[in-house]
């Protein structure tokens, strides 16, 4: 089953020539997961051939613009294409007031339902689920309510040895061992012992995505091993001034948790606008964290089982 990250977007509060606002794409599986959605996010998804219709989920930080300010646009051309399916917004409180508000003076009339979950940024909550993964929220520490996403699949089933299973099993029997039980008679003896005809499951992947935020090391424990972080790093270490000042992060601060959380891999993105080259940053949180990757446009991180 595919765990894929797409970066759509990856600069901060101003786009540059080459990069875009924030947004990015998790698919799990069948499943398309839209995270933040700024400024030209329409034509991202377009450029990377990604199909909006299928886009389950949307996943909104905050209400600075940078993150959501393509999202009415996003909407409303899916309400063109007549979609018909119902679509999940998570987002902070004032995100579904924007959009009724935006909707009423356009005069647009969704065809579609959207599902709005107001989610709290200042807790860490189970906020969605389904048969293949579960979503919680991240706090940041941002000028605005915000929080990040963190995204696990679920245990997954084990591995039937198919020449080792004995021909009386039902249904049932067979679902019970996939979860790891032995089979019992009647007389409560084991017939089957559940180590003798599976094996392993294939493991449960994970994706932390942290938005803008002041470097913030109270979610080392909810983030604490993660196969892939991505962290917000606005600006170098020499502006770390300007970072504390607006409520961001520098490179080495992504850095320095990403190594403390001893997770597997880091990216970094939400770059500022003064930085035309990213080696700069890039080496910054390489000397700290060596399995750090720039969070450019049209990057696809696969994550495996």
């Amino acid at each position: 089953m595919d765990f894929e990250l797409k970066i759509l977007g990856s600069s901060s509060a101003t786009p540059s020539f080459d990069r875009h606002h924030t947004a990015q794409v998790l698919t799990i599986g069948n499943q398309i997961n839209l995270l933040d959605c700024g400024e030209g996010t329409q034509m991202q998804l377009m450029r990377y051939k990604v199909k909006h219709q299928r886009i389950c989920n949307i996943f909104i930080s905050h209400l600075h613009g940078d993150h959501y300010f393509g999202l009415a646009g996003l909407l409303s051309t899916m309400h063109l294409q007549q979609r018909t399916t119902p679509i999940n917004l998570f987002g902070p409180k004032g995100l579904a007031e924007i959009l009724t508000l935006q909707f009423k003076y356009g005069g647009t009339q969704l065809p579609y339902k959207v599902n709005f979950f107001e989610v709290d940024t200042t807790v860490s909550r189970k906020i969605y689920e389904d048969k293949t993964m579960t979503v919680h929220t991240l706090p940041m520490l941002h000028r605005v309510p915000c929080c990040g996403y963190l995204f696990r699949e679920k245990e997954k089933p084990r591995h039937l040895l198919k020449n080792k299973l004995p021909s009386f099993l039902t249904p049932a029997q067979l679902v019970r061992l996939k979860w790891g039980e032995d089979i019992y008679n009647e007389a409560g003896e084991v017939v089957v012992q559940n180590a003798d005809v599976t094996t392993d499951p294939k493991r449960s992947r994970s994706y932390a995505y942290c938005a803008d935020t002041r470097y913030k090391e109270d979610i080392l424990p909810l983030v604490q091993g993660v196969d892939l972080l991505y962290h917000e790093a606005t600006f170098d270490n020499s502006l770390l001034h300007r970072a504390d000042f607006t409520f961001h992060s520098t490179a080495e601060q992504a850095a320095t948790l990403a190594h403390k959380a001893q997770v597997k891999r880091l990216l970094i993105g939400h770059f500022s606008a003064r930085y035309k080259e990213l080696n700069l940053l890039l080496e910054e949180a390489q000397a700290v964290f060596p399995n750090t990757m720039l969070a450019t446009e049209g990057k696809t991180i696969s994550v495996l089982e």
